[in-house]
């Protein structure tokens, strides 16, 4: 029984989803993994939510492809959140209840901090603060190489 998203849920090993799959009938629902571009533009709306599409290309230095928001936005990670006060009111973008939960979250505070995703070697404020930021693979979909797991970003 694990505390999620400011409920609770019932959760077991993973080491154990074939056999309860197979007694309950249900077959595997496991989302796609995302891709390493998917997992930065996940993490900069967690970290700097409400964000604009426009605002992410900026932090990114390329525009972020609608598919991408819109994979997210299937996945139930992120939603529309307030209209941006600049002109054009667009769009801001937030994490879901169903990104917490796949997260094992029970709220945004418990994302790791900025300093640990430093010690852990996959953020460095320097490079940010010089405008050194992750680049994003191909057109803003996907990537070259292997599609990397969630937990790798946000831990489990």
């Amino acid at each position: 029984l694990v505390a999620v998203a400011g409920g609770w849920q019932h959760r077991t090993k993973k080491g154990f989803a074939e056999a309860i799959q197979v007694a309950t009938g249900l077959g595997t629902n496991d989302p796609k993994p995302l891709s390493k571009s998917e997992q930065l533009v996940l993490l900069a709306i967690a970290y700097f939510q409400p964000i604009t599409r426009g605002e992410l290309g900026q932090f990114f230095g390329k525009e972020i492809s609608r598919d991408t928001i819109g994979h997210l936005r299937g996945l139930d990670f992120i939603a529309a959140g307030p209209r941006s006060p600049v002109p054009g009111a667009p769009y801001t973008y937030v994490t879901t209840k169903g990104f917490l939960s796949f997260f094992g979250f029970d709220t945004l505070r418990d994302l790791p901090d900025m300093e640990a995703l430093e010690d852990a070697g996959l953020l460095s404020k320097e490079r940010l603060l010089a405008g050194d930021f992750p680049a994003l693979g191909g057109d803003g979909i996907g990537d070259e190489g292997e599609p990397l797991d969630p937990e790798e970003v946000f831990g489990e």
